[in-house]
């Protein structure tokens, strides 16, 4: 479902005389449906790249990134939208929403976009917001006004709508109560069990070990370091 084959990135310090710095270079990852897969290393050590080049959101210099078929290193950006509506979730650490827009069309949305009818979308959305805690009198406000974990919790709601048959997680138990956190941890499973392929920064090593099936140290990546 995932697989990354000898893929480099470098950035290019543009007000800094086109100075380039490469971050990355041979990566290389599968993961297969029902796995997830931690990726780990010390702060800097390139996760987040390695997730938002997965995600298309960095072009990557050289190489392979597969998503359920797609080459992102070559899709044109339709492609992209579309593999990112229907096949790859992705659950930040921040919730981006448009202002005004209820908390309950926030989570429903996904399904909304891959056709699901409104009443079945509110629906599903409607469980998730209860699975996580979110008082039903803050429904139908928009989550721009909720506080910081209320937030997270809308948006790992929003990030698990849609039953994708790939999903990124970055932190998604990070700050989390313990209530809270074990709902999160159960959609995981979830979504594992339904054969879902997943890519994930955890910092939280128990909630690491339940989930995740094997871990990548993506400092090995690092240019100059053999593989």
């Amino acid at each position: 479902m995932i697989e990354l084959t000898d893929v480099s990135k470098s950035f290019t310090l543009h007000n800094q005389g086109g100075a380039v710095i490469p971050v990355m270079e041979g990566a290389a990852l599968t993961v297969s449906p029902g796995e997830c897969v931690a990726l780990t290393g010390a702060s800097g050590a390139g996760k987040s790249t390695l997730m938002r080049v997965i995600y298309g959101n960095y072009l990557a210099a050289s190489g392979r990134v597969f998503v359920g078929g797609l080459d992102l290193a070559y899709a044109e950006p339709r492609e992209i939208l579309a593999l990112r509506r229907e096949v790859l979730g992705y659950v930040s650490q921040f919730l981006r929403v448009m202002p005004r827009v209820p908390t309950l069309d926030v989570v429903a949305e996904p399904l909304l976009a891959v056709g699901v009818g409104k009443q079945a979308a509110r629906d599903k959305a409607a469980g998730l917001l209860v699975r996580l805690n979110i008082p039903e009198r803050l429904w139908s406000l928009s989550p721009t006004t909720f506080s910081g974990g209320e937030q997270q919790r809308v948006n790992i709601a929003r990030g698990f709508a849609h039953d994708y048959p790939a999903m990124l997680l970055d932190e998604p138990t990070a700050s989390l109560d313990a209530q809270n956190r074990e709902t999160v941890l159960s959609l995981i499973e979830e979504a594992k069990a339904r054969g879902a392929a997943i890519v994930g920064i955890f910092h939280d090593v128990q909630a690491r070990a339940r989930v995740c099936d094997r871990e990548v140290d993506v400092s090995r990546f690092a240019p100059g370091v053999a593989a």
